[in-house]
């Protein structure tokens, strides 16, 4: 059997590529937004706005994550999201496609 190396690192976030939920993700509804735990890594991540968990379970519907922000957010609140979904990237919520 071959070894599998070590951990493939998180895809660096550009906003302008395609992305997804991570498939080892589990997002769970909260009344400030929701918890996302990643059964890979076991980190417990808090989305503290419906419109990201919004944004975030859209991700695959559209072609970019940009696109996927202009549909659920307005204009005002684009960039803040755009800085959460790269942490969210970062933390290996969500994945490129």
């Amino acid at each position: 059997m071959q070894d599998a190396g070590p951990p493939r690192a998180p895809a660096p976030f550009d906003p302008a590529r395609p992305w997804r939920l991570h498939p080892q993700v589990a997002l769970r509804d909260e009344s400030f937004g929701a918890l996302a735990y990643h059964y890979g890594n076991r980190r417990l991540v808090f989305l503290r706005s419906r419109a990201l968990v919004e944004v975030v379970r859209s991700l695959e519907r559209h072609a970019s994550a940009h696109e996927a922000v202009a549909a659920c957010v307005p204009d005002a609140e684009r960039a803040a999201h755009t800085v959460a979904l790269g942490r969210l990237a970062a933390s290996e919520v969500i994945d490129a496609r």
